[in-house]
């Protein structure tokens, strides 16, 4: 088992962690992460997009000129898709892009991002992580303790003090280490963890 070293909120360490080679320690399936994070960005999409096609605008029911003899091109309506006012040609259309994987290779993609954290060292256990008000400067301070510019906190149970003295922050993110997904994991700089969601995490993915 990988052994990390445990920080407390001044960023002095105060022991070390054995983290469960089944989690933290297995093969990286660079694939997986790959179709987790497109599924990930894909679910995120609300497909809305709508233009309309040269039957859906208003106007163009009849022939602008004759035929023949003008001098113009010949023409069927003003709202063709070459004219001001036309329709869009192949209009996009609101549709639904989310797609599905399968449960065990999004636990298999969720194992990967994780130990390659582990293994880039850029996991940090923190050993609790409380806040006795809402404030964004005692958030701050603690994430200068722990060297980290931008991130993801992840918390055993939700806490309303750290996740709005965290919300003005740009570069970081928190969550709850049952809701945590691999295109967070994949985009923070630095994972930090506190002690009882690494126990939490194991409890959950194990």
């Amino acid at each position: 088992m990988a052994q990390v070293s445990v920080y407390n909120m001044e960023g002095q360490e105060v022991g070390t962690i054995e983290l469960n080679d089944a989690i933290f320690g297995v093969e990286v399936n660079e694939h997986l992460v790959h179709m987790a994070v497109v599924q990930h960005l894909a679910n995120m999409r609300q497909g809305t997009q709508k233009a309309k096609t040269r039957g859906e605008v208003s106007g163009g029911g009849r022939k602008p000129w004759r035929q023949k003899g003008t001098g113009h091109a010949r023409q069927g309506s003003t709202r063709s898709p070459q004219w001001t006012g036309g329709g869009v040609v192949f209009a996009p259309t609101p549709r639904d892009y989310s797609f599905k994987i399968n449960k065990k290779e999004k636990r298999a993609a969720l194992k990967s991002a994780l130990t390659n954290k582990v293994t880039g060292s850029n996991l940090i256990v923190l050993d609790e992580l409380k806040l006795d008000e809402i404030k964004t400067k005692n958030f701050v301070r603690v994430m200068n303790n722990l060297k980290v510019e931008a991130g993801l906190v992840v918390l055993a149970e939700s806490d309303t003090n750290v996740a709005l003295s965290a919300r003005n922050l740009a570069q970081v993110d928190t969550c709850v280490a049952d809701s945590i997904n691999v295109y967070d994991i994949m985009k923070a700089k630095k994972l930090v963890l506190t002690r009882d969601a690494v126990a939490k995490i194991e409890e959950v993915f194990a």
